[in-house]
């Protein structure tokens, strides 16, 4: 990472400013630096950064939720500079959840945010999401992928579920494409499972444009 060029975005995410945060990620991205690009460069990294000093206990939960905060500040106004910027949705439908019994989202979060700037439409269910619910709104949405994130070994039950739940859903002609990921869950896993895997929010991205055959 660029240290200089991104310090005053790292220092905003490390204290939980989320005006100044939101602000140097307008200035960045005005700049000319691609959200995308601000993303795998900086966000990504500093989170995996507080990630492990929370871990080890050298930094508590108000802290990991004021990164959290001023992360979700700067998807927002990078989103809303996207649509300023006429950028249009047209790549694919993803459906979004973090799994059932799981209450993490910042990865998730993230994941969004770089799809949605990679030209992806997003329906992003939230936290604590059933299988049922899941698999009902991707075949409302017609979705072409469904993204699955958990951060907790109990969780993995609940995408064990969902998979095979859409395994029998009535869509399509070989169902959804399933990709998944987070902290429990590793590629090999999902080769057993017989779905896509993406390590973090960039191979999200690679795996669904190759999923939907839309590489950048």
């Amino acid at each position: 990472m660029e240290e200089t060029k991104y310090k005053t975005l790292v220092d905003a995410i490390w204290t939980g400013n989320v005006a100044s945060g939101v602000a140097e990620a307008r200035k960045l991205a005005e700049s000319g630096i691609k959200p995308e690009m601000i993303f795998g460069e900086c966000i990504e990294p500093e989170l995996g950064l507080i990630g492990d000093d929370f871990s080890k206990l050298k930094i508590f939960l108000p802290e990991l939720i004021s990164a959290a905060d001023v992360v979700k500040g700067v998807q927002e106004e990078l989103r809303s500079f996207f649509i300023s910027d006429g950028t249009k949705t047209s790549k694919g439908k993803i459906v979004l959840a973090t799994v059932s019994g799981d209450l993490h989202d910042v990865g998730k979060n993230i994941v969004k945010a770089m799809l949605e700037v990679n030209g992806f439409e997003v329906n992003d269910l939230g936290v604590d999401v059933g299988p049922s619910t899941i698999i009902q709104t991707a075949k409302e949405m017609d979705a072409d992928i469904i993204a699955l994130s958990a951060l907790m070994l109990p969780s993995l039950p609940s995408i064990k579920d969902t998979i095979e739940l859409s395994r029998i859903a009535e869509n399509k002609e070989h169902g959804f494409k399933i990709m998944i990921g987070g902290g429990p869950i590793t590629k090999d896993w999902a080769d057993k499972m017989e779905v896509f895997y993406g390590n973090d929010a960039a191979e999200a991205v690679t795996v669904a444009n190759d999923l939907t055959n839309t590489g950048s």
